[in-house]
Order: C-alpha cells, then structure tokens, then sequence
C-alpha cells in the first residue's frame, strides 16, 4: 500500500460505521483527516479516539449535514484551510430510511434518503472537484451500496439513490480523469455497522440476532463483513496503487451479489 504521508482525506459520516473505520486505517497510514458528521457528540469521541490511536495524526473535525449545499461547501472550505489541500474524498454519509413496499412509503422519508444518499454525495463532488482539478490530482471513493447494483425488497428510495450514486461515479471518471482525479465506487454488502444492526431491529424487533444470523446464512462465505474489511479497500482505491481504476463500483459482500434472485 502506498503511504499516505503529507495526503489529505476527507472522510463523511466519519463519526462511526464505515467511515470511523477508514478514518482508523487511514490514520494508521499516515493520512490527515478532516472528519464529517452531523453528530458533533460522535464526532468528537471519534476524534478523541483517533488521537488516542495514533499521536502523530492531523484529525480536524467538521459538523454537517451532507444534505445541506452550505455545509458541504463549508467543509471543503475547511479542508482547504486546514490542510491547503484535498487529495482524497471518501463520500459515505448516507443512510437506509426505512422498510417498506413501494406503494407505503412514508413520501417524506423517501425524500430524506434522496437528500442525504444522492444529493450529499453530489454536493461532494460539486465542491470537491474544482479543488482537485487545480491540483491537477484527486481520489474520490463514494459509497453505493449492493443496493446500487441490484434490487433490495422494501428499500425503493434506498436502491434508487445507491444506483444514482454509482452513475454519478461513471460521470465523475468520465469528466475528470483527464485532470488527475479518479473516482470510483463501493458496493459494501451486510456489514457489521450500526445503520445495518438497525435494519435488523425492523426486520425481527424480538430477536434482531436471528434476523442477523438467518440473513448471513445466503452469504457464500456465511457470515457478515467487517467494516475494517472495507476500510482495507477505501484505502487502496485513495492511494497510488489504483491510479488505473476509474468509473467503477467494487462490491464487497462476500459474492452475495452473484447469486441469482434474493434467495
């Protein structure tokens, strides 16, 4: 793996989950971080735990909300002043929204999981990319979902804006490849973060363990992932090693999103 020695990260919905995971490995590589979340209490336990870790990090911190135009711009403006510069973007806030069939969901909930989900990934690259294209360099990982390469029952709005952000990635590599910058995509499956530990509790209240349990039985490895599982790959996709990679959405799910049907 290259080093991140002197690189600049921007990581959202870094308070937890997936994002406090990459936050950890790419600390551990050297990276300077600037932190994103909308729950300043969070972040800042994720900040006190990463300079615990690792003394010799840079760990900024940034309250916002991605669905908010304003904020984003504020945060990269803050990675700017901060750092002087922003070699990479990991666009991971995101969240589920709720379990429902297409005809019953709840419309202002569908709205919110577009917000977050689709236009906070956009406003990070609207933001992100002319600081970049000055560089003439960047590395831009956002987060789709298994849920942007296939159907998921009950999560309409969900599918739809994982799907839009894999497009969104497909353009961004088209437009910008030629000034340095490269921008793919994840797919991560059931891995063990607290937005997947909730989608659980909704699918069996009296027992979110054996939903966990029955769901991992259709995964051909048999279990869930780990979040620093992911982080290994958000990592490698932000670094020199993958400066052919572009336009692509990486599924990390153990091969469930192989197998034919939802079965």
């Amino acid at each position: 793996m290259s080093s991140f020695q002197g690189k600049s990260i921007i990581i959202t919905g870094a308070a937890m989950g997936l994002g406090l995971a990459a936050a950890q490995e790419l600390a551990a590589l050297g990276a300077n971080l600037l932190l994103v979340d909308y729950n300043e209490q969070s972040l800042t336990q994720a900040q006190e735990q990463l300079t615990a870790q690792f003394p010799s990090a840079r760990i900024e911190t940034a309250v916002a909300d991605v669905s908010d135009e304003a904020a984003v711009r504020n945060y990269v403006e803050a990675a700017v002043n901060a750092f002087g510069r922003i070699d990479g973007l990991y666009n991971n806030a995101g969240i589920e929204g709720k379990q429902a069939s297409i005809v019953d969901y709840d419309i202002a909930v569908f709205k919110k999981v577009i917000d977050i989900n689709l236009m906070g990934v956009y406003y990070g690259l609207r933001y992100v990319l002319p600081v970049m294209q000055r560089q003439g360099y960047g590395r831009i990982v956002n987060v789709a979902s298994v849920g942007g390469i296939r159907g998921v029952l009950n999560q309409m709005p969900y599918v739809a804006s994982k799907h839009a952000v894999s497009g969104m990635t497909k353009n961004a590599a088209l437009e910008y490849a030629r000034h340095g910058i490269i921008t793919n995509a994840i797919a991560p499956g059931a891995i063990l973060t607290p937005m997947v530990a909730e989608a659980f509790k909704q699918v069996n209240p009296a027992d979110p363990k054996q939903a966990e349990t029955e769901y991992a039985q259709r995964n051909p490895t048999k279990r869930l992932g780990l979040p620093e599982e992911v982080a290994k790959v958000v990592a490698f996709l932000l670094s020199e090693d993958a400066a052919y990679i572009n336009g692509q959405t990486i599924a990390i799910d153990g091969g469930e999103s192989n197998m034919y049907g939802n079965s």
